[in-house]
């Protein structure tokens, strides 16, 4: 586990007096650490010797009544001895939140709380009346899993499982408030419950309040402006949908932000930019199209852009998709709307520039075969390029992530050893010479199939002075001849 930070960066507290294996609490002995965070530490724990009974706090046992009750269990200490009195009133809180979300919300996607009591520890001051919440015993965090490399199978039903938790919790009128990879915590089998519930908020209507904290790396845009009132900073379940686009991005580039930065707050300074329209959404081409599109909808810049996507309708999207596409993690990536077919993988490397990234040095910039986006119209047997990526759409910079490539033969795979030096960008007009009707099958992410490729000519003094580009890249269909000879570029 991470600590959650305020804006300042700064963690709540810092503890270094952790507890040794075989240490009582309550009636339980720890058996190990788990974790580390800002407000509190978690353990490994078995019974002392004491059975467990029904707990007050919902599902599952605590100590001293019938049935058997589990045989290990995580034990979250929260200190409060030496805190200011806000410190200590924060995180009495904190901990009031979690066991009563735990009480009235139980769920098998939210994580299982199973007592609550404050630790008496005479022998250690800084722990004397800490507070103790004894949880459901987790196998890993999906931080864990993500930092390994998230297998394929698993990725759709992972976030699938993290939608019905938030589902959750937003019809019963709560937010998160701080979902990231650390705070979703996998049972057996790797099955999804979602833990850490200090920032949880209850809301009053649409909207509810929070203390001044959060993990900055899963703060939405809007949330490094809000002004901090008596109640806290205004939250609504869009934070936690904001949080939701990080985690699948994360999922499918192991841990990869879709905004760069060296530090979180450098992060969230390309969040902010990007908050105000200054600059556009970047996310890995690692995401299949469905995930893609998935992930760009939930990062939407502004909360009224990302309330019409709630966990509901988003759960119900990667349900359909994956009925369209059963059998693999990653089958909704198949299609944005139709999942039956799979997609040629070659639109994924060498028309999205990344496995050719070694070819990206040039661009098209001759006069004659070239103008730039935002002219008016086209001229007769020319054709403007488009790119499906909505990022790179609107980008002016010509960044080499949003390249397209331009194959040399188009009856040979559209591999990266099949793509020539020049590259075109979204808007580029193209000189094309003829067409061919029957080149290699290109399928583009809206599932359409094409066999017809135009060749193109490359500024002067290019090798080879033509290239071709698949017809599914480009809205354009100009009357041109046949091309004489369907081989490669001269």
């Amino acid at each position: 586990m991470t600590p959650p930070l305020g804006l300042g960066g700064t963690t709540e507290c810092d503890r270094t007096d952790l507890l040794p294996p075989g240490y009582r609490v309550g009636s339980w002995v720890v058996t190990g650490l788990i974790g580390s965070g800002g407000w509190s530490t978690v353990y490994a724990a078995r019974p002392g010797g004491v059975r467990p009974v029904r707990s007050p706090a919902g599902g599952g046992t605590g100590p001293g009544g019938s049935g058997p009750g589990p045989a290990e269990v995580a034990l979250k200490i929260m200190p409060t001895a030496a805190l200011a009195p806000r410190q200590a009133r924060r995180i009495v809180e904190s901990a009031r939140r979690e066991v009563e979300l735990g009480r009235r919300l139980g769920h098998p996607r939210l994580i299982g709380f199973l007592d609550t009591f404050v630790l008496s520890a005479p022998d250690r001051p800084s722990l004397d009346g800490a507070i103790v919440l004894v949880m459901e015993r987790a196998a890993a965090s999906l931080r864990e899993l993500v930092d390994a490399g998230v297998p394929e199978a698993d990725r759709g039903r992972l976030i699938a499982e993290i939608c019905e938790g938030l589902s959750h919790l937003h019809r019963s009128g709560w937010v998160h408030a701080d979902l990231k990879p650390e705070n979703v915590l996998l049972g057996a089998e790797r099955s999804v419950r979602l833990s850490d519930f200090g920032l949880a908020t209850e809301l009053t209507g649409t909207h509810g309040y929070a203390p001044p904290m959060g993990t900055l790396d899963y703060l939405p845009p809007e949330r490094w402006r809000a002004p901090l009132g008596e109640l806290g900073v205004l939250v609504r379940p869009t934070a936690d949908i904001w949080a939701l686009g990080i985690v699948i991005h994360e999922v499918f580039t192991s841990g990869g932000s879709p905004f760069t930065g060296a530090t979180p707050v450098a992060r969230g300074a390309a969040v902010q930019e990007y908050g105000a329209g200054r600059a556009p959404l970047r996310l890995d081409h690692a995401l299949p199209p469905f995930w893609r599109d998935l992930a760009a909808d939930c990062l939407a810049p502004t909360h009224a852009a990302r309330a019409p996507h709630t966990a509901d309708s988003l759960l119900a999207r990667i349900r359909a998709a994956r009925q369209e596409s059963p059998g693999a993690g990653t089958a909704p990536g198949a299609g944005r709307r139709h999942g039956g077919r799979t997609r040629a993988a070659v639109l994924a490397t060498a028309l999205c520039g990344i496995a050719g990234a070694a070819l990206c040095a040039d661009g098209v910039r001759a006069a004659g075969s070239y103008a730039p986006s935002g002219r008016t119209g086209v001229a007769t047997g020319a054709v403007r390029v488009f790119n499906a990526e909505r990022g790179c759409q609107e980008r002016a910079d010509r960044d080499p992530q949003c390249s397209l490539g331009l194959a040399i033969d188009p009856r040979k795979p559209y591999a990266a050893q099949n793509v020539v030096a020049t590259r075109v960008w979204h808007g580029d007009v193209l000189a094309a010479e003829c067409e061919l009707a029957d080149g290699r099958p290109i399928i583009d992410e809206e599932d359409r199939h094409s066999t017809r490729w135009f060749r193109v000519r490359l500024p002067a003094g290019s090798a080879p002075s033509a290239a071709w580009l698949p017809a599914v890249r480009t809205k354009d269909r100009p009357s041109l001849p046949g091309c004489p000879h369907p081989t490669s570029a001269p």
